[in-house]
């Protein structure tokens, strides 16, 4: 496994594993502590590990966190995802980049987002599965939603929406979650 710096995004990174294929299918390590060690990272910060299903077009994000925010490892376990981040932090000197990244369960890819980003996906299969491992538990009362759509973000999703929650379709625009943040 090998840790990629993301340049477009201060601090994020790409962990690439090296996958064994045989007649049998494919066996790879997906996480190595020491690797995440490696690039600054504390691998025992990471406290919680989610994982969400998503039918081809859906839509999840742009999501945040108030507060101190909430560094996350993202890989698509199954299928293929179309992934956003966007950099927010506003000291971070990649402020208000965006970056996308295709992920896929055929190269099992982890995807490293600092906190202070926003984070969404798309689903690009009919089914998608797409693991997360969080440095902080969830707190509802901090959840910040972008909205996907955003012309001053412009980002080319690659499929017509399917679905979405309504929290992610009555999202604000970023200049809006921007200013209230200020505030």
């Amino acid at each position: 496994m090998r840790a990629t710096e993301v340049p477009a995004i201060t601090g994020a990174f790409l962990f690439e594993p090296t996958p064994y294929a045989d007649e049998r299918g494919m066996f790879c390590r997906t996480f190595d502590a020491d690797v995440v060690r490696s690039v600054g990272l504390d691998p025992h910060a990471f406290i919680q590990d989610s994982v969400s299903r998503s039918a081809g077009g859906v839509l999840r994000g742009l999501h945040l966190r108030s507060g101190a925010g909430e560094a996350k490892l993202v890989r698509c376990s199954s299928g293929r995802i179309f992934d956003v981040v966007v950099d927010l932090r506003p000291d971070s000197p990649t402020y208000r980049n965006v970056a996308t990244f295709e992920l896929s369960g055929d190269t099992q890819v982890t995807l490293y987002i600092p906190a202070g980003c926003a984070h969404g996906f798309q689903a690009l299969t009919d089914t998608a599965d797409t693991s997360y491992r969080i440095d902080r538990p969830h707190d509802p009362a901090e959840d910040v939603t972008i909205a996907f759509d955003d012309p001053e973000l412009a980002i080319a999703w690659p499929l017509p929406v399917t679905s979405m929650s309504q929290r992610d379709r009555e999202a604000p625009s970023l200049a809006e979650v921007l200013k209230h943040r200020e505030s």
